[in-house]
């Protein structure tokens, strides 16, 4: 007989494969929300905005790199069903981590019935949901601004260096030391191959799944890709990040 850790790996590979084959129609509606900087107004929490919203619990929190970025984190405890009973049960945790140029409200542009995070919490799993420095929800610092240019120097080597450890570690405590599932997207995944290749993850991954993954692009055929990869995205970013205007993007998965 399987055991119940093996099952419940099936049962995220399962819902993973459903996830990827379901009809994402939400993504021909993705925009592009802008915020200037100097707007002091405050954000609305990924909780509040996209998952209360349709009956699930769901918890906020904060986490500190060691350079000292500040990650926003939303972690989904239980499924809809469960958040109207006062039953705990013991979770495994499953990490799903978004792409470049989007944060983890790209999760909840389809349906709950279609939404990888309510999926897997109908399931049976405690999701954590975090967000890369300099999106939306996780633009703080404790020392930098983000109008200042310093506060983007930084490159995916960081977010293998400073922000995966600061995550599991993290959630870890939070879970009483349970080894953690971990689903990636596009740069999710690009961090995850890195951090597995340095052994950052040895004794607190449990399983990994990678949607788009992304390791070389040198094998890419297109040659606009080519192009883009090599110079264009990196300018781009640069543009983006040096205008009056703080941008969350949706949709637009380069990577």
């Amino acid at each position: 007989m399987a055991s119940l850790g093996s099952m419940n790996i099936v049962t995220l590979t399962f819902c993973v494969i459903i996830l990827t084959t379901c009809n994402h129609q939400a993504h021909a509606s993705s925009r592009v929300f802008l915020n200037k900087k100097n707007d002091k107004s405050p954000i609305q929490g990924l909780c509040a905005s996209s998952v209360t919203i349709h009956g699930f619990k769901c918890e906020e929190h904060e986490v500190i790199t060691k350079d000292g970025y500040i990650l926003s984190i939303q972690r989904i405890p239980e499924g809809r069903s469960e958040a109207k009973s006062n039953v705990t049960k013991k979770k495994e945790p499953v990490i799903v981590q978004h792409g470049v140029f989007v944060d983890g409200a790209t999760w909840f542009l389809n349906s709950p019935k279609q939404n990888l995070p309510m999926i897997l919490a109908n399931n049976g799993f405690d999701v954590w949901i975090p967000n890369t420095r300099g999106t939306k929800f996780s633009r703080k610092h404790t020392s930098l601004d983000p109008s200042n240019k310093t506060y983007w120097d930084w490159s995916w080597d960081e977010l293998v260096t400073y922000e995966m450890p600061a995550i599991f570690d993290f959630i870890s405590k939070q879970t009483g030391g349970q080894k953690i599932h971990y689903v990636g997207h596009s740069l999710g995944t690009l961090t995850a191959l890195a951090s597995l290749a340095e052994g950052k993850w040895e004794n607190q991954v449990k399983s990994v799944a990678l949607l788009s993954p992304v390791a070389y692009l040198s094998q890419m055929k297109s040659i606009l890709g080519q192009i883009a990869a090599r110079s264009l995205l990196s300018k781009v970013y640069n543009l983006i990040n040096s205008t009056n205007y703080s941008r969350t993007f949706y949709g637009l998965n380069f990577l």
